[in-house]
């Protein structure tokens, strides 16, 4: 199994695993329109990507944390570092990353693409496809409270 995590405000918990906000908005690996799910290879990672888009007027925003664990049988593409653009990084996410993302996507290869994270080059982070048809074997806790330790917002 290959756990990942996923971190959104409890209000939102219900949509969490539909891609809906990262339609609405986009994101670094996907064009607005694109149904994906950004997860992280750890709860600390989930948290940083999560922190690095919050402003001190978040702090009181109620949160919640899933695991999830991805079976061996639901294949995983992988886009290493060295391959990609040498502005992935950049921010705002550059246009060829989320056309990346939003291509693979709608090839349906795969329900999971695995990708370097730009704030810890040496984890990852996932993207989840909920409209893959293996989408659904990707089993997905119950939230648990999650919160930010208050010397975060100092």
């Amino acid at each position: 199994m290959t756990p990942v995590w996923r971190i959104v405000k409890k209000s939102q918990q219900g949509e969490a695993f539909t891609g809906e906000g990262a339609r609405r908005y986009g994101g670094r690996w996907n064009q607005r329109g694109t149904a994906v799910v950004y997860a992280a290879d750890s709860l600390a990672l989930a948290a940083l990507e999560y922190f690095v888009h919050l402003g001190p007027a978040m702090a009181s925003v109620e949160l919640v944390s899933f695991r999830a664990e991805i079976p061996p049988r639901v294949a995983i593409r992988s886009l290493p570092r060295e391959t990609l653009p040498a502005n992935w990084r950049t921010e705002p996410p550059p246009p060829v990353t989320r056309a990346m993302g939003s291509d693979w996507a709608g090839e349906g290869g795969t329900a999971v693409l695995k990708v370097p994270s730009a704030l810890i080059l040496t984890q990852h982070n996932f993207i989840l496809n909920p409209n893959h048809p293996d989408f659904p074997r990707i089993r997905i806790s119950k939230p648990r409270p999650f919160r930010f330790d208050s010397r975060m917002w100092k």
